[in-house]
């Protein structure tokens, strides 16, 4: 049942009916989050600005109580903490959230999540990385800050391995964000707190469910690190996420949360399980192209930025030696397996008018080759433009 149906929908406190509203509004501007908080005018952030509703009155303690606890049952008497969770709609909209308190009052946190499975193509991301969905086994991880499409990212790879591979698939999650259904695959998903205790305990059981594919949502602790690698050693794909800046620091925190005595060993294991480092920046689209189709659009779309560092017996060779400055040159030179850096993918941007020179330029590490990598690609554009224009004219009519 739906977070908001009941029986007798004219037996619904006006709380509930006030939420519901809340969602369809999500739903029909597009919004990616709603706050709602005792006391304060409800929030919605709409690609990217966070905007009250002023015309809509505070969420009185009573009603939101009510809310919260249709969420999650027992949260709100205790008074404390907080509390993850997803649900869906009667409309079948699905929604994520967090509920927490602050200052004695509740609040929530809700992301609206996509109702349906994006391409890499329109994510941003190379098509090369769809050989990921089939490997045999090692690690694949996606990094990047909270918000910057993970999950998205690895939700359309499993996709990709559900519709063509008959396999099974276990995700173990915190919450569930997108639902599998069984197509070529069986899919399995488990939610830590409702399925299981942890990600670790999960992981660690998921290895005797006859599993394929392995999804861990995140890995936070050396102990569910540690048993990733193993599951990828023992002849696993292990897809995971983890909060780095980039792929280089992606590796070097799955290596540094370990003892100084055990990072050799770890840093070994990873350069043999190792498959592919994928690490993401959503940015808001400022470009020439965004400003030419709308002024408003200007302010509300995003682009995603990213890095792709894929692991071939080069860069195997990096890790192994911890050369990490050396991994950069691997992946600005290895555009034809799907890799690339941050500054070449800003520099991309720039050129197709997504992103403004001032952003691509703020957001990179090294500025000056953003720059250079753009006057590499429009260069290489005018050249093909003109290699086409004159074949053209060669053409016979």
């Amino acid at each position: 049942m739906s977070v908001t149906e009941t029986s007798d929908s004219s037996a619904q406190p006006g709380g509930l009916d006030r939420f519901e509203s809340l969602l369809r509004m999500c739903v029909e501007t597009d919004a990616s989050d709603l706050h709602i908080a005792e006391g304060l005018e409800p929030y919605l952030r709409i690609k990217g600005p966070l905007e009250p509703l002023t015309d809509q009155p505070p969420f009185e303690s009573g009603e939101l109580q009510t809310i919260v606890e249709r969420l999650r049952p027992g949260f709100a008497e205790k008074r404390i903490g907080s509390a993850d969770g997803a649900f869906s709609t009667v409309g079948g909209a699905r929604f994520r959230f967090n509920a927490y308190w602050r200052s004695g009052g509740l609040a929530l946190a809700i992301r609206r999540l996509e109702d349906r499975f994006r391409t890499l193509a329109e994510l941003g991301l190379p098509d090369e990385l769809y050989s990921l969905g089939d490997l045999p086994n090692g690690l694949v991880v996606v990094s990047g800050a909270t918000g910057s499409g993970k999950s998205t990212t690895l939700a359309t790879l499993i996709d990709h391995i559900n519709q063509r591979h008959p396999c099974h698939v276990i995700t173990v999650e915190d919450p569930i964000e997108y639902i599998h259904r069984p197509s070529r695959a069986l899919v399995n998903q488990r939610e830590v707190g409702q399925d299981a205790g942890s990600f670790n305990e999960a992981l660690v059981a998921s290895l005797r469910e006859d599993p394929d594919v392995v999804l861990v949502g995140e890995i936070r602790d050396t102990n569910t690190i540690r048993t990733a690698i193993t599951a990828a050693e023992t002849g696993h794909l292990v897809f995971t996420t983890v909060h780095a800046s980039d792929c280089v620091s992606t590796i070097a925190r799955l290596v540094g949360v370990f003892p100084a005595e055990e990072q050799a060993a770890i840093r070994q294991q990873l350069a043999l399980v190792l498959r592919c480092v994928i690490s993401q920046r959503l940015m808001v689209a400022d470009g020439e192209a965004v400003r030419a189709e709308s002024r408003e659009a200007m302010t509300r779309q995003r682009t995603l930025a990213s890095e792709v560092l894929m692991v071939n017996p080069a860069v195997t060779n990096l890790i192994l030696q911890g050369k990490s400055s050396q991994m950069y040159s691997a992946m600005e030179t290895g555009g034809t397996q799907g890799m690339r850096t941050f500054e070449q993918d800003l520099a991309r941007l720039w050129v197709e008018g997504k992103l403004s020179e001032r952003s691509a330029m703020t957001a990179a590490k090294r500025p000056e080759v953003v720059r250079d990598r753009a006057e590499q690609q429009t260069r290489m554009a005018a050249n093909n433009a003109g290699r086409f224009a004159n074949a053209s004219s060669r053409r016979p009519v």
